[in-house]
């Protein structure tokens, strides 16, 4: 039977066991969006025995971060400093991959700036016209282009929690009424251009794709959605499935005293496609993480704050599933 610390292929890749680091922001890059040392030393205290490391969102370009001192990858000035964190990592033996972003109405604005964009017009953010989008989508393929030059393993695209990608697909932020809006086909066109672009730059490296499963909200994003769009990934090249929630966000309200905040999104997805799939969202104790893998509902588990709290996290879950 297949457990927890098992490996698993992807493509030319081995994964040495099935535990995740999903990314989660820390807001440790400098206020350009270069690499300090405090972030290399935040993921070098937790990538030891990892499977995979998914570094927090980078943005693709000015005006796409969400936070002051997001990491950034707009800019092949960033790329010393990415290949430093890279090059920590895999000194540890721990494949590494970078998830890229853009924040859309979400982007973080201080005093005296700009407007943020989105698919369509908020109370904050002007609708994004035709060629600035595919402005955009060349923005997403030059920062797959830097994560490979900067030494990653591939890249994740950050299709979730309600930013850019994610604004696109679910009917409550996307009322554009051109070829990017309106049927669940036009929702998806954004997305799928995204990873089309970021495909033909990544070559040999893995292209990963974080999806808002979810919006939890009347009217918003359901599975049935999810599922077509999972399918219509695999389709195009996507490697791995990672499945997240929508505009509803990482840790819904609704779900905190859930364990598996979106395991069952996650395995209505595995049974879809044929790709592994990740499946997220308050995962702390070992046994039910590797209960999961046994069963089939997911085929990685990404724990998340437990790995922020305890960066040993890894080593004790091995001793105890070791044990059984």
């Amino acid at each position: 039977m297949v457990g927890l610390l098992e490996p698993l292929k992807v493509r030319e890749h081995i994964l040495r066991n099935r535990i995740v680091m999903p990314p989660m922001l820390t807001n440790l890059a400098a206020p350009d969006g270069s690499v300090t040392d405090k972030l290399v030393e935040h993921y070098v205290k937790r990538c030891s025995m990892l499977g995979l490391l998914i570094v927090e969102a980078a943005y693709v370009s000015i005006g796409g971060n969400s936070s002051e001192r997001q990491l950034g990858i707009y800019s092949d000035t960033l790329i010393p400093g990415l290949k430093r964190l890279t090059r920590a990592v895999h000194d540890i033996g721990t494949p590494l991959v970078v998830q890229i972003a853009h924040s859309g109405a979400k982007a973080y604005v201080s005093s005296g700036g700009f407007q943020p964009v989105a698919p369509s017009a908020t109370e904050s953010a002007r609708e994004l016209t035709l060629s600035e989008i595919d402005g955009l989508l060349d923005k997403f393929a030059e920062a797959a282009e830097r994560a490979v030059a900067a030494g990653f393993d591939g890249v994740e695209i950050h299709g979730s929690h309600g930013l850019l990608v994610n604004q696109f697909f679910s009917p409550l932020t996307n009322k554009r009424r051109d070829r990017y809006g309106g049927s669940l086909e036009n929702r998806m066109r954004f997305p799928l251009e995204v990873v089309k672009k970021v495909k033909a730059k990544v070559g040999k490296g893995l292209l990963l794709y974080r999806i808002g499963a979810d919006d939890l909200t009347p009217g918003g994003t359901k599975i049935e959605d999810s599922i077509q769009l999972a399918k219509m990934l695999e389709d195009v090249g996507v490697d791995v499935i990672d499945v997240s929630g929508g505009l509803c966000g990482s840790r819904p309200p609704q779900l905190q005293d859930t364990m598996g905040y979106f395991i069952p999104q996650a395995k209505e997805i595995k049974n879809a496609v044929g790709v592994p799939v990740i499946g997220v969202g308050n995962i702390k104790e070992p046994r039910y993480a590797n209960r999961l893998v046994e069963e089939g509902a997911v085929d990685l588990v990404a724990v998340g704050r437990q790995l922020m709290n305890d960066p040993d996290w890894i080593q004790k879950a091995i001793k105890e599933l070791a044990a059984i």
